[in-house]
């Protein structure tokens, strides 16, 4: 009772037994907070620290790496393009060398077939010339044979006047064209 006898505290100055029990706990709080808290938040921040700046390094070495592989992308797209208009550029010109040389056989064939036509052409007309030249030699024996009153049926005969008529037919065409 003694104890509430006395006066009542003072506000301005703690009782002394309160500010060393609160003194004691405060250390053994803080000595808590440094042995325990404080390195387990200390790792937590370094390894928070590390992630990120892992993340980052990883961020850049992937974009360093992203834009190797396009400009990797954009040599092989361009060496790609460059192929594509060689390979354009030969084909146009195998194309050039294969229409030449289809035109060039072409004009051989047309010449082989002119060439053959022209032959054939001169092979009928000396056939038709002998066929005329032979109808024309007996017309004229038989119409010599009418106009001089004798048969003209020997052969030899007939080719004799025959050939003289000719040579003579030919000589008064060749005279004229000249």
């Amino acid at each position: 009772m003694h104890y509430l006898a006395e006066s009542p505290p003072n506000p301005v100055f703690p009782i002394w037994q309160e500010i060393v029990i609160g003194t004691i706990a405060f250390g053994l709080l803080c000595w808590v907070l440094m042995k325990y808290v404080f390195p387990r938040m200390e790792e937590t921040f370094k390894a928070r620290v590390e992630a990120i700046e892992g993340g980052i390094a990883r961020a850049e070495a992937a974009q360093n790496e992203a834009n190797t592989l396009l400009a990797q992308y954009k040599e092989q797209l361009a060496g790609a393009r460059a192929e594509a208009a060689q390979i354009r550029d030969e084909a146009r010109a195998d194309a050039a060398s294969i229409r030449d040389e289809v035109l060039a056989k072409a004009r051989e064939e047309s010449d082989r077939i002119i060439t053959a036509g022209r032959g054939s052409l001169q092979a009928e007309r000396a056939g038709i010339v002998r066929d005329l030249r032979a109808e024309m030699g007996s017309l004229a024996v038989t119409l010599a044979g009418k106009i001089v009153g004798e048969s003209l049926e020997d052969e030899a005969r007939q080719r004799g006047t025959v050939d003289r008529f000719l040579a003579d037919l030919e000589s008064s065409s060749t005279g004229v064209s000249s």
